[in-house]
């Protein structure tokens, strides 16, 4: 019994490892997306700030991307930017690969 209890646990140790790394990767993510829309705003570096951490918080919303994809549309036309929802998927699929990226880079 003793083999497959430590094989269940590395299995544990595996997912809880993978989920952590997925975690760090959406949230490094939604900072680089609230910078990339912070641009298209054209706001000062303090707002920058503080609005790539309000996008990393609107990802607690609800499961799975479309709670970001709705702010980042929502806060973009609000500020008379013209975007669809397309580029901001664009945008999201990139950031991602770089979020990804940086995080490899920091180990």
């Amino acid at each position: 019994m003793t083999t497959f209890d430590d094989r269940e646990r590395g299995f544990e140790a595996k997912f809880a490892h993978d989920e952590d790394i997925a975690f760090r990767i959406a949230a490094r993510r939604n900072k680089l997306l609230g910078q990339w829309a912070a641009a298209k705003m054209a706001l000062t570096p303090e707002e920058t700030d503080a609005y790539a951490k309000a996008v990393v918080q609107a990802d607690f919303e609800e499961a799975g991307d479309e709670d970001v994809i709705r702010k980042l549309m929502g806060d973009l036309l609000a500020a008379n930017v013209e975007i669809d929802e397309a580029t901001v998927r664009q945008a999201l699929a990139e950031q991602t690969v770089e979020a990804r990226r940086q995080l490899m880079e920091s180990k």
